[in-house]
């Protein structure tokens, strides 16, 4: 089942650094294992364009689309067998300490 990671930064990191993953040993265990399907680091939401079609007009806004302090800094395509393998992937990635990650399904339209 593939599932999308954003990864989020948190106003509230974990200050305990005993043990703290590295995430270039966390992407090479996942892409070894398959698990990581793609995955990317995102310019900072300065670099953002909004899009917006309104009455046939498009708008263009520079930024991103709604000012908070917690803001996608990049993501990861995963390839798990279900949502509990997906939440370990998760756990052990360097930004579950230090930011936030949301795990979304892809929507399955065929049921």
């Amino acid at each position: 089942m593939k599932y999308l990671m954003f990864v989020c930064s948190d106003p509230e990191p974990d200050t305990d650094k005993t043990d703290e993953p590295d995430i270039e040993v966390w992407v090479a265990e996942n892409d070894a294992a398959g698990r990581r399907v793609r995955g990317a680091v995102l310019a900072p939401p300065s670099a953002a364009t909004t899009v917006r079609v309104r009455s046939g007009e498009l708008l263009l806004t520079d930024g991103p689309f709604a000012e908070t302090k917690e803001v996608i800094v990049g993501f990861d395509l995963l390839e798990c067998a279900d949502l509990d393998e997906a939440i370990a992937v998760a756990r052990a990635h360097p930004m579950a300490r230090t930011g936030r990650l949301e795990i979304r399904p892809f929507a399955d339209f065929e049921q």
